[in-house]
């Protein structure tokens, strides 16, 4: 109803478990790195436990759009099933035919056993996936833990993840269950949003859905989060009912008032005489008391920024570091040149000289110089983790993109060049202009012809098998003829999970800009206002 008003070219804030629109913070990364490190991982359970509304089920999907097309996925999203209902259903999701009239759970097991080892015998990775798992009764558990016994002298047929709410934790945690409990290889608990990542949250899901501005208030987005809690899915009812009523007024933008409104339509409250359902009287009270910690921590803290100011007034050349820039484009210089002029300022960062023109691009400039551009869509705690100057795509208070180089970033400040003037600007003016576009570069390592995974052999694997000796402390070893074998993958997956990235097994481009980070010489990075590390 509302797209077309504010320029969307879809719903931004469907509770639909869409995993285009799912926003990795840090808790989403790390919630998918348990997966897909399961996923890899030689049978067993897997874990996922979450609040009602935290992300667990898009997770999940973003966890399948990743896995080889020839996996074989059962996915049971009501388990409120007997032992026979639910064996009957993971043969329905498999496509297993069995009789009808009345078969017997040994029936059952034996077809599935005999699927998963037709599976296995064509290298097909067997995943049963169950959403909503704390419903499951104590006997369907057992026999999930029975089904993980289905394996062949080498290797385990079945992987088995759970998802569900914080009740199936405590419930696992019985010593009737401990057996099962035991075979948990990977288990992470999923928490709200944080209030920094409420605001790239709903930048991340307007921009998927087409719009290039920001329509919250920053005081609509404090009051959001305390509404919400960091949930989600309240975050997207609350905010696709304030879009809604801000359409209906014929505004631009979501103010508080508006919010407040939408909030009193969601969580039930009503106008008879006055009086609020019993389920909004909790809710408000929940808010007053979160108002009231709030109040009583922001008192603490002006006292405190008093007492820091007081004695910072007596330090010579303190106050001027409290003066910071701004993002906005200078009026007298040309916006259609401030591409050039930021990807000179990256080059510049790398020892490389850049003059642009037509018959070259920046990239194709980049590669010829042993480098190569890494493009995506992200935020600047994932720009932190890369660890790497990049060119940012920014707005005007116009609507029109410019450019600007990133070469430093703190927790409070950035260096930024903006139309080769270096400034010193706030985070949040950089995320009030940015909607998560960059571009960095990276060094590609010798003899390199993309990815470097399992069954390579060469001079790119002799590379890096040096590298992880370097990174384990043991500079000096020589490495000849390395084979990426089962051995090489553990060595990996250990590294990745270390650097807190996806476990896959697979050396591709943000690994590998890991690895130059740990042992590359003369690497510019984000966290040495130098520009090298």
């Amino acid at each position: 109803m509302y797209s077309e008003y504010f320029g969307l070219q879809e719903m931004p804030f469907s509770i639909a478990p869409d995993p285009r629109f799912l926003y990795m913070s840090k808790q989403h990364r790390e919630a998918l790195a348990h997966l897909i490190y399961g996923f890899n991982s030689d049978g067993g359970f897997v874990l996922l436990t979450g609040e009602v509304g935290t992300g667990k089920t898009t997770v999940c999907r973003c966890l399948l759009e990743q896995i080889p097309e020839n996996s074989a996925i059962a996915y049971i999203l009501n388990p409120k099933l007997t032992v026979e209902e639910l064996l009957a259903t993971i043969c329905d999701e498999f496509g297993i035919s069995y009789p009808k009239d009345n078969p017997s759970i040994k029936l059952f097991v034996d077809l599935i056993n005999e699927f998963l080892l037709d599976a296995h015998s064509g290298s097909r990775k067997t995943v049963l996936i169950i959403d909503e798992a704390q419903n499951l009764s104590e006997e369907v558990l057992e026999q999930l833990r029975l089904l993980t016994n289905l394996e062949t002298n080498q290797h385990k047929l079945l992987q088995i993840i759970l998802l569900g709410q914080p009740e199936l934790r405590d419930k696992l945690s019985r010593p009737e269950l401990r057996q099962l409990s035991q075979r948990i290889i990977a288990r992470y608990h999923l928490g709200p949003l944080s209030k920094k990542d409420l605001d790239a949250y709903i930048r991340h899901r307007l921009t998927v859905a087409g719009l290039r501005k920001q329509l919250f208030l920053s005081s609509t987005i404090n009051k959001l989060y305390r509404l919400s809690g960091g949930v989600p899915r309240l975050i997207n009812v609350l905010c696709d009912r304030a879009l809604l009523g801000t359409f209906v007024q014929g505004k631009d933008r979501i103010n508080k008032s508006t919010l407040t409104k939408a909030a009193r339509e969601v969580f039930g409250e009503t106008n008879n005489g006055g009086r609020y359902s019993r389920k909004s009287i909790w809710f408000f009270a929940l808010v007053v008391l979160s108002v009231f910690g709030i109040v009583i921590a922001a008192t603490f803290y002006k006292n405190e920024t008093l007492n820091v100011q007081n004695v910072s007034a007596n330090i010579p050349g303190t106050q001027e570091v409290l003066k910071l820039d701004t993002v906005q484009w200078p009026d007298d210089q040309p916006i259609n040149q401030s591409m050039n002029t930021a990807y000179q300022a990256l080059f510049e960062y790398w020892g490389i000289s850049y003059q642009p023109r037509d018959t070259i691009s920046a990239c194709r400039h980049a590669q010829k110089n042993g480098l190569r551009c890494l493009n995506e869509l992200g935020s600047l705690s994932s720009l932190h983790h890369l660890n790497r100057p990049a060119v940012l795509k920014l707005f005007d208070d116009n609507a029109q993109e410019y450019y600007a180089a990133l070469t430093n970033l703190g927790a409070e400040t950035a260096t930024l060049i903006v139309a080769s003037e270096t400034r010193e600007v706030s985070i949040k003016d950089i995320e009030s202009r940015w909607f998560g576009d960059y571009t960095l570069l990276w060094r590609v390592p010798p003899y390199y012809r993309g990815n470097i995974q399992r069954g390579n052999r060469g001079s790119a694997v002799n590379w890096l098998s040096r590298q992880l000796d370097i990174v384990l402390g043991r500079e000096g070893q020589e490495r000849e003829n390395s084979v990426f074998d089962n051995d090489f993958v553990v060595r990996v997956k250990k590294f990745q999970l270390a650097e807190g990235l996806i476990p896959d097994g697979i050396v591709g481009t943000k690994t590998l800009i890991h690895i130059n980070t740990r042992t590359g010489k003369g690497i510019p990075t984000l966290t040495d206002k130098k520009g090298y590390s």
